[in-house]
């Protein structure tokens, strides 16, 4: 789930054979009125509509048959009104041959632009998957359910995060939003998510890995990011979360991060740091990660992590989206009935288009 609905509409269209229909009638018409009408006015010359029309929807192949019918067309009302041979009806089928070509070229390579691109989107989803692995619906006595909205409608990755990981006493969860954009950004959140996954099981403190994490967030420092800053100057706002299988609690770090929120029973409670930490990148300039806090977390609670382009996102009044409010009356028993609706909500609030990535993720402790 990370295209908006907008885009996956608009993947999922495709022309059907029906649309030939179109360029025929056209052609036939044309043909038809021009015969009718007599030596003295000649329609040919729009002809040349037909391939036009058919390079809109279909591939070199059927542009070029529609294109030999056309000159076909233009060739028959020459015969029926004056006879071939004549310079101006030569000049005609001529003109109409040549920028019929035209336009079967330009669709060849469209057609191939088209293919590469497709490839192109192909391995995207395959990165997408390699870096943003899907979390799984069930860890132990907790359901999760994940959403990943990229603010380019096609686009499959950017610089959001998230990661799971099963540990021996429970679950560790962590959700992140690097700062920029760009390749760099998704190099970087690469790099959390995987230093995340290998080291959760190693690291027995959940502020121990935060500082491990700490060194990950910025690991080229020469590098720069798309819009000329320095690398070094990155940084990454996370939570992490450890929810152990046989305590009714969860243990929260937050990196400069949205805090989480607690759907409980009828509430909805914001879980805000009692100590704020600086973000991951800039651990440097403190001498602790931060310690954890804890919370109550029973048996149907719900915990909802996200990032950033979620309460930022803006309708067309400018009104920032009320994430607490909205969820508050939703139902929380189906923590993937609640992402859909929360993505579905989200993407109505700002008409299909996010102005920053969003990730959601909804925690349901079963047991």
């Amino acid at each position: 789930m990370r295209l908006t609905w907008y885009a996956a509409l608009r993947r999922s269209w495709r022309p059907g054979p029906a649309l030939l229909v179109i360029p025929l009638v056209v052609i036939v018409v044309i043909v038809v009125t021009d015969v009718a009408i007599g030596p003295g006015i000649h329609l040919g010359p729009l002809l040349i509509v037909a391939p036009a029309i058919t390079a809109a929807f279909a591939g070199p192949g059927l542009v070029a048959l529609i294109a030999v019918v056309a000159v076909a067309g233009e060739l028959v009302t020459v015969l029926i009104e004056r006879g071939a041979g004549t310079m101006e009806n030569e000049t005609h089928i001529v003109a109409l041959a040549v920028v019929s070509a035209l336009i079967v070229f330009f669709a060849t390579v469209r057609e191939r632009h088209r293919r590469q691109l497709t490839k192109v989107r192909e391995v995207a989803e395959i990165a997408q998957h390699a870096l943003m692995r899907p979390l799984p619906e069930r860890i132990g006595p907790l359901r999760i359910a994940s959403v990943y909205i990229t603010a380019e409608q096609e686009a499959q990755i950017g610089g959001d995060l998230y990661a799971a990981a099963r540990i021996r006493s429970g679950t560790r969860v962590i959700v992140g939003d690097v700062r920029g954009n760009g390749l760099a950004a998704i190099d970087t959140s690469a790099l959390v998510a995987g230093a995340f996954r290998a080291a959760a099981h190693q690291q027995a403190a959940l502020p121990e890995l935060l500082d491990f994490l700490d060194n990950a967030a910025c690991f080229e420092p020469a590098k720069q990011d798309t819009d000329g800053t320095d690398a070094e100057e990155c940084f990454v706002t996370a939570v992490a979360v450890d929810i152990p299988d046989d305590e009714p609690i969860v243990h929260i770090i937050n990196r400069g991060h949205p805090a989480p929120l607690l759907l409980s029973g009828d509430r909805v409670v914001e879980l805000a740091a009692r100590e704020p930490a600086l973000p991951l990148g800039l651990g440097g300039l403190a001498r602790t990660g931060g310690k954890a806090d804890s919370f109550p977390f029973a048996p149907g609670d719900l915990l909802l992590l996200y990032t950033d382009g979620v309460i930022e996102a803006r309708d067309a009044g400018g009104r920032f989206y009320p994430l607490a409010e909205r969820v508050a009356g939703w139902p929380r028993t189906d923590p993937g009935g609640l992402i859909a609706r929360l993505r579905d909500d989200l993407t109505a609030h700002v008409r299909g288009r996010l102005g920053d990535d969003a990730a959601m993720i909804a925690i349901l402790r079963s047991a």
